[in-house]
């Protein structure tokens, strides 16, 4: 609910010294498709001229097409440019299959000539062990030896600073670790526990660890605000070796399986998403590419298929649109090709809106140029208020996510100004708080009283605006009428949800004919979105739901 570019700009004014980096995902920028090539270029300039110096490049499926579209427009954009190694399998291990260490080294080679400022190796699940993290370091290396070496990884299996310590005696230069309190399973390893297991050594990274007390503290107080969004999480978990869940992931799965009913099946989701990972043909996990295996996942643990029911089944199936899009080529090409006949069933009647069957290579390579001018004016007419260059971007990136953002922002405000707590967990009776909305402009609120709602759920809230009294029509949304919507039968013709969710969109009304396969509605689950097919040709007879059900 707040403007990313202005935290950006806000952090950058407060900390001028220090470099900051951010992810870049090559041609997918920061979203979860392929952008045409002028936006990519456009957000790179923005993002390096609001406070961003270090520009770590990676793609998904290490698909150097469109990484190197990410390189460009980062150079151009005078960063420092890192491009990534997303790192998958185990090179210890000849039976993992392509993922080698002749693979990787010559990955790092074609990297290279690209003209990168440094190298990262991104290990997004943990899987880089400490041999592998030896072996995959000494030999990128020896290959390149004055090239930067940066190692990212994830404590899911508590090997994670056994790893960095692997790999900075093989030479790497940078390890990434996290603050102690915000360290540990699916985050990365201890900052604190580095800087001991360092110290006296060749290796001492200078940070003493009594020097990290204060801001141990401040973070452990800042993450207990955001208690209620922990994933529930409290141990670390070895069968990421077999299951390859990135870390950021790996918690999200966890936390949505248990708000939607699911969180008996953890254990079973995580073997789904083994299994999608192999049907969808062994690829690097990291978004967008981790979201396609996981929303596989949960399709096949929604409808309890196993592979080889996925495959016979595939033609008919509703698989998300993330699936399709990746058999598509909306995302890349993966290491090996994708397999078969699996693509092919996907693909049966599903075609891209040029009526093309799937991409040729790079998506953004055939895409239209972004009209900036053309969507600022439309911007503008919707939301007067935009802030012209900045917005334009964020519209264009995530036009849902900014609607959503722009609404919040009509009918609350600026809520940024508020302090966390007050924002995350409502006012008792008797709370103050107090703020500022600019320098030498605060304010303190102080709520005086709750009636109890009238039959419409109106209630007038009481409160003290600087010690002035102020009644605030607010809508209780406890108070609701008990309906219960019809459920889908098993007649001919009766189509019903495969799994919980939001409808997003309606694409049919009654009266409308249709023929079998044609979309229905889309449902949105898991961060998701699944088209509905009809199982039948035919006229729709009647529609029991709109968009924003439940």
């Amino acid at each position: 609910h707040e403007c990313p570019w202005q935290r950006l700009e806000r952090l950058r004014e407060e900390v001028p010294d220090v470099p900051f980096q951010m992810l870049l995902r090559g041609a997918n920028a920061v979203g979860y498709t392929n952008y045409p090539d002028n936006l990519v270029y456009r957000f790179c300039k923005q993002a390096a001229a609001s406070g961003i110096d270090v520009f770590r490049v990676f793609d998904s499926l290490n698909y150097l097409e469109n990484l190197k579209l990410g390189i460009e427009a980062a150079g151009e954009a005078g960063g420092f440019v890192e491009a990534a190694i997303c790192y998958t399998g185990d090179i210890t291990d000849p039976s993992k299959g392509k993922y080698t260490l002749d693979y990787y080294l010559e990955y790092a080679r074609q990297l290279a000539q690209l003209g990168v400022h440094s190298i990262a190796i991104k290990d997004m699940a943990g899987l880089l062990k400490p041999r592998a993290a030896a072996l995959l370091v000494g030999a990128i290396r020896k290959e390149l030896p004055d090239m930067l070496i940066h190692v990212h990884s994830h404590d899911t299996a508590g090997n994670s600073l056994a790893s960095m310590l692997s790999a900075a005696e093989a030479g790497a230069d940078v390890v990434d670790v996290a603050i102690d309190s915000m360290s540990g399973i699916t985050s990365q390893p201890s900052l604190g526990a580095l800087a001991a297991a360092t110290a006296g050594s060749e290796l001492d990274i200078g940070v003493r660890p009594q020097d990290l007390e204060p801001l141990n503290s401040y973070w452990e107080q800042v993450r207990s605000l955001y208690a209620p969004f922990e994933s529930g999480q409290l141990s670390g978990s070895s069968d990421v070796y077999r299951n390859e869940i990135p870390g950021g992931q790996y918690t999200n799965l966890l936390f949505q399986a248990s708000q939607l009913g699911l969180g008996d099946q953890w254990v079973e989701v995580k073997r789904k998403y083994a299994q999608a990972n192999l049907l969808l043909g062994d690829i690097p996990k990291v978004t967008p590419s981790s979201k396609v295996v996981g929303d596989l996942a949960q399709l096949m643990v929604a409808q309890k298929l196993e592979p080889d029911q996925l495959i016979e089944q595939a033609e008919s199936l509703a698989f998300p649109d993330s699936v399709v899009s990746y058999f598509q080529g909306g995302i890349g090409l993966p290491p090996g090709g994708f397999p078969e006949p699996l693509r092919s069933k996907v693909l049966k009647g599903r075609s891209l809106e040029d009526g093309r069957a799937a991409y040729d290579g790079r998506p953004g390579a055939t895409m239209k140029p972004y009209d900036f001018d053309k969507e600022l004016g439309l911007l503008q007419a919707s939301y007067p208020s935009n802030k012209g260059e900045r917005d334009a971007l964020s519209y264009a990136l995530y036009p849902q996510v900014f609607r959503d953002w722009q609404e919040h922002r009509a009918v609350y405000g600026e809520v940024e100004a508020l302090p966390t707590e007050a924002f995350l967990h409502p006012m008792a009776v008797g709370d103050e708080v107090e703020f500022a909305t600019e320098p030498g402009r605060s304010w303190i609120v102080k709520l005086v009283s709750v009636p109890k709602p009238d039959e419409n759920g109106q209630t007038q809230v009481i409160m003290e605006l600087n010690g002035e009294r102020w009644f605030v029509p607010v809508t209780d949304n406890s108070v609701q009428s008990a309906t219960a919507r019809e459920k889908a039968g098993g007649s001919p013709g009766s189509v019903g949800s495969p799994m919980p969710g939001v409808v997003v969109d309606v694409k049919v009304k009654p009266g409308d004919t249709i023929r079998e396969g044609e979309p229905l509605v889309v449902l949105s689950a898991m961060k998701m979105e699944t088209a509905i097919p009809a199982p039948a040709s035919g006229v729709v007879e009647r529609l029991l739901v709109s968009a924003g059900d439940k």
